[in-house]
């Protein structure tokens, strides 16, 4: 008969298996953290109503100045027509400038929460809890991305039905008209394009005052520099541009406008929006596996 030792080594502690969390938990997290700060509901909801506000302001302005427009004289028989007064009511509803303060204000919200994580330590807690870097950034992206693309429907789409409304008896027009409802797609998809870019800056400069400004000149800066007609591949990189993609998908196909030398056509503009989301989610999973927390 074997003898048992009085002291026999207790068996090893083995914690209990920890099943890796799935993809909708890591959502609900990353919709909870963006949900969580108050100051990017408020600057969303701020941004997006001056947003609105100045294409309501231009087409206010526009229809107070065709009321008092005098009226043209008649031409005479045999005489050349008078040239027409160009108004475009599609473009009330998609002021530059407001839309260009609507990239800068999505690029900082993507951004925000990327280089915020990091500056705040984090992003640290995260990785630990969850170590598939990867799996952390595609569900970031995609609550960023879904948040963004409903605000800018909601602005792209209160934007044209209140401009156009205003501009009834001069011309305005229904998203049925050439052009209307692809405007309207565009400026909806610009919110989340111009926020994934946003992310990809974050991540590779992980500094607020830079990411932002890093962000600003990429997406506002550089297609002004690269706009020239005299050297085809200084306005291709131009054209290669979120900025001038959205302009050219807004622009009214029933309007006169001039295409320049070398034409963005609207299937490109398409591409190119595609290209930069696809481009700006891989530099931030790329990134935010190499380098270091």
């Amino acid at each position: 008969m074997t003898a048992v030792p009085e002291h026999a080594p207790a068996p090893a502690y083995r914690p209990p298996a920890v099943a890796p969390p799935r993809f909708r938990q890591l959502l609900a997290a990353e919709w909870i953290k963006l949900r969580s700060l108050r100051s990017t509901s408020w600057v969303l909801g701020t941004g997006g109503l001056t947003v609105i506000g100045i294409n309501v302001n231009s087409a206010v302005s526009n229809a107070d100045l065709l009321a008092h427009q005098p009226a043209l004289p008649p031409v005479k028989p045999g005489a050349p027509p008078l040239p027409e007064v160009m108004f475009d009511p599609l473009h009330t509803a998609f002021v530059p400038p407001a839309w260009q303060l609507f990239m800068i204000i999505a690029a900082t919200v993507g951004g925000i929460t990327v280089f915020g994580e990091y500056t705040s330590g984090l992003i640290r807690t995260t990785f630990a809890a969850v170590p598939r870097r990867q799996a952390v950034v595609a569900a970031k992206a995609t609550v960023v991305a879904a948040v963004m693309l409903v605000l800018g429907a909601v602005v792209s789409g209160v934007s044209f039905g209140v401009t156009q409304s205003l501009l009834k008896d001069y011309g305005g027009l229904s998203l049925g008209d050439p052009g209307a409802l692809r405007a309207v797609a565009a400026g909806a998809l610009l919110a989340p394009l111009c926020a994934l870019v946003g992310m990809a800056v974050g991540a590779a400069v992980r500094h607020a005052a830079g990411s932002i400004v890093t962000a600003v000149g990429l997406l506002l800066l550089v297609p002004a520099l690269f706009q020239g007609e005299r050297y085809r591949w200084v306005k291709e990189i131009g054209n290669a541009m979120p900025l001038s993609a959205w302009q050219r998908l807004v622009m009214n196909p029933e309007r006169p406008y001039g295409l320049g030398r070398y034409p963005l056509s609207v299937t490109e503009a398409w591409i190119v929006y595609g290209a930069w989301a696809v481009a700006a989610v891989a530099v931030t999973l790329y990134v935010v596996r190499r380098r270091d927390v």
